[in-house]
């Protein structure tokens, strides 16, 4: 998917699709609440009346469901993200020429805070002036959306509790605009360039840039005996790759009864709790393959962008992958951390869909977006996969069809294979010791 960020800039994509997967309980309400053309004020909807709609098919018919005023939600889900329909909205782009200095704000547990890394790489880079490369600075906080400022002690972010992560945003904009509109350049004066939160030591840390200096990826493969399905069965994560004959897993992909999304990192929270969640009970599901480390003797902070490498294989021609990264503690709970989506047909980048062959091995990049988080010793790392995380995504219907446009779905099996010959791993971003 490297890819696209030359292409396409799938910085457009911020926040609406995720690896080609629509963010369905986020933008369903935002259209329904704030898009409409004729600006009028729609009636309220509650959780209940959107879990319906989010079960609508075809999903290009979800806001009709609920009588939502006319939106450009049509336009919208029937085109690929490719498309050049989205080129007149002015997206960012690579080639973009920027030259001012900036102040990015997210968080861990918020859209795109690997995008907001990636635009201020951009804003760099491109700018021509050396206030616009020198003043890009970030500041990432363990938030959920656009909480950063909001963050009270304790630090509790879904059902994870982080330290005390207060920071003095305010004081830290009126500086930041002092500097630049008041011409008074000592108000910023040794600011970072970037500050980041690392979840689990519960510190605040300063870098020049991110991931900051020391950090080194190594791989951490998925290993089992064929019966990695549940946090039960017999997958594991360890950085010592698998043998010759190590037997593949499957799972089946039901689009009429999806693997629930508990935890949201967008702007709405319908009918779930934002940030952090406790995933047990959904690794309980036979659809859900958990591959677990050994406990840990030892501590492994992870702070960087996060990536899965995987061989899949499917009965369908097309599919999706979920993969989440999580924080398994000593009393069983399992947080997630961070987590990535890829559409199949999306392997190969967002303006050449291809569909796959039935059972045919295909190598695909997931990427997990950016974190720091602190496995302390105790704690065990896991990576989940699965192939729906709904509503937070649309369904795929395995079809390879349009999948905006269709009310009938596919049964899929879907594979991961880990073996010498199609060694999956997740590329952890490892801080030094």
């Amino acid at each position: 998917m490297s890819g696209d960020r030359q292409r396409l800039g799938d910085l457009r994509l911020c926040g609406s699709r995720l690896g080609g997967a629509l963010e369905l309980s986020m933008w369903v309400p935002h259209f329904h609440q704030s898009h409409g053309k004729d600006r009028s004020r729609p009636q309220p909807k509650t959780d209940e009346d959107y879990n319906r709609a989010f079960a609508t098919l075809p999903v290009i018919d979800i806001l009709k469901s609920i009588g939502s005023p006319p939106t450009d939600w049509e336009d919208w889900v029937s085109r690929d993200p490719g498309d050049p329909w989205f080129d007149r909205f002015g997206f960012l782009r690579e080639d973009s020429t920027i030259n001012i200095p900036a102040l990015f704000v997210n968080s861990w547990y918020d859209v795109g805070a690997a995008d907001a890394l990636h635009q201020r790489r951009l804003f760099s880079s491109r700018a021509a002036s050396p206030a616009g490369r020198e003043h890009q600075h970030i500041i990432l906080s363990p938030a959920t959306h656009c909480g950063t400022a909001r963050l009270e002690a304790p630090t509790v972010v879904g059902e994870r509790e982080l330290g005390d992560a207060r920071l003095d945003c305010w004081q830290i904009y009126l500086d930041w605009f002092d500097c630049w509109l008041k011409e008074q350049p000592d108000r910023i004066e040794g600011m970072p360039l970037v500050q980041y939160y690392v979840m689990g030591r519960n510190e605040w840390r300063a870098a020049s840039e991110f991931p900051p200096a020391g950090v080194e990826l190594q791989r951490w493969f998925l290993r089992s005996g064929g019966n990695a399905n549940t946090r039960l069965g017999d997958g594991t994560l360890d950085v010592d790759p698998p043998s010759d004959h190590e037997p593949a897993d499957t799972l089946v992909h039901d689009p009429g009864h999806p693997v629930p999304s508990l935890g949201a990192d967008g702007g709405n929270s319908v009918g779930t709790t934002l940030g952090a969640r406790d995933y047990q009970e959904v690794e309980l599901r036979h659809d859900v393959l958990c591959f677990t480390s050994e406990v840990l003797e030892e501590g492994v902070e992870v702070t960087g962008f996060v990536k899965a490498v995987l061989f899949v294989s499917s009965s369908a021609p097309d599919t999706d992958f979920v993969v989440r990264l999580l924080d398994v503690h000593p009393d069983g709970g399992a947080y997630d951390v961070v987590d990535g989506i890829l559409r199949v047909r999306y392997r190969e980048g967002f303006d050449r869909p291809l569909l796959m062959e039935s059972g045919k091995v295909y190598q695909i990049e997931v990427d997990l977006d950016a974190t720091s988080n602190w496995f302390p010793p105790g704690h065990r790392i896991r990576l989940e996969i699965s192939s729906s995380s709904f509503p937070r995504f649309d369904r795929n219907l395995n079809t390879g069809g349009n999948n905006w446009d269709e009310t009938e779905w596919v049964v899929a099996l879907n594979t991961v294979h880990h073996c010498a010959e199609f060694p999956s791993y997740v590329l952890l971003p490892l801080a030094a010791k």
